[in-house]
C-alpha cells in the first residue's frame, strides 16, 4: 500500500513518496520520509516493511560512507546500484532476506542522471521511469502517454502531479500527500510535497 515515483529528464531526475505509514489497517504517521541520501548525489526510495527499510537503507549508506572514507571518492550511482542488488541477492539467500523495493536515483558528471528499479527478488532495471506499489497500476499508463527523454524540470513536476492526483482520485487507499526531491549536478533539492485535490 505504498508508492515511489521516479521520473528521469535530460540532466535531473525527480523522485516521489507518498509520506504514509501505516500498519494493517492503521495510518499512524503522515509525514513519514521514506528517501534516504545515501551519498551527495544519489538517493533510496524504500517501500515494504518498516524495519527492514530502515535497517537496509542505513546499511547500505553508511557502507557508501565507508567506501568514500577509504578511496577519498564516492561510487557513481550506477556503481552504487550494482552494491545495493548485489547485497539484495546475498541476503535474499540468507535466512533473514530483506522484504524491500526500491528505486535508487542519482547523478554523475560523466553519464548524468540515472534510475534504478529494483525489488525484494533482486532483480534490477536501469529505466526512464519506475513506480513501486499499487500507485502503479494507475500511473505507468500516464507516463507512457506523456513522458518524452527531453522533459524539463517543470513538465516533470507537472506528470509527477498527474500522476499522484489520479491515484488518489482512483485507488482505494488514502494517499494524501507525496514527498517529492531532484536529484542534478547540484545535489538533492527539496521540491514543493504533491497534495491532493480529490
Amino acid at each position: 500500500m505504498e508508492c515511489l515515483i521516479g521520473v528521469q529528464g535530460k540532466d535531473f531526475v525527480l523522485v516521489a513518496a507518498d509520506s504514509s505509514n501505516a500498519r494493517s489497517i492503521v495510518r499512524m504517521k503522515e509525514d513519514h520520509d521514506k528517501m534516504v541520501p545515501i551519498s551527495d548525489n544519489v538517493v533510496m526510495l524504500t517501500s515494504g516493511d518498516v524495519g527492514d527499510c530502515l535497517q537496509f537503507s542505513e546499511y547500505i549508506a553508511k557502507n557508501l560512507q565507508l567506501y568514500k572514507m577509504r578511496n577519498g571518492y564516492e561510487l557513481s550511482p550506477e556503481a552504487a546500484a550494482n552494491f545495493t542488488r548485489r547485497n539484495l541477492a546475498e541476503s535474499l539467500r540468507s535466512r533473514n532476506a530483506y522484504q524491500v523495493n526500491l528505486l535508487l536515483a542519482g547523478y554523475d558528471e560523466k553519464t548524468g542522471p540515472s534510475l534504478y528499479y529494483m525489488d525484494y527478488l533482486a532483480s534490477m532495471n536501469k529505466l526512464p521511469f519506475a513506480v513501486h506499489g499499487y500507485g502503479s497500476f494507475f500511473s505507468l499508463s500516464i507516463f507512457d502517454r506523456y513522458y518524452t527523454p527531453d522533459v524539463t524540470k517543470e513538465e516533470a513536476y507537472e506528470l509527477l502531479n498527474k500522476c499522484v492526483q489520479e491515484i488518489q482520485k482512483r485507488f482505494l487507499v488514502n494517499m494524501p500527500r507525496f514527498k517529492v526531491r531532484m536529484i542534478s549536478k547540484d545535489g538533492i533539492k527539496d521540491m514543493p510535497d504533491l497534495v491532493g485535490k480529490i
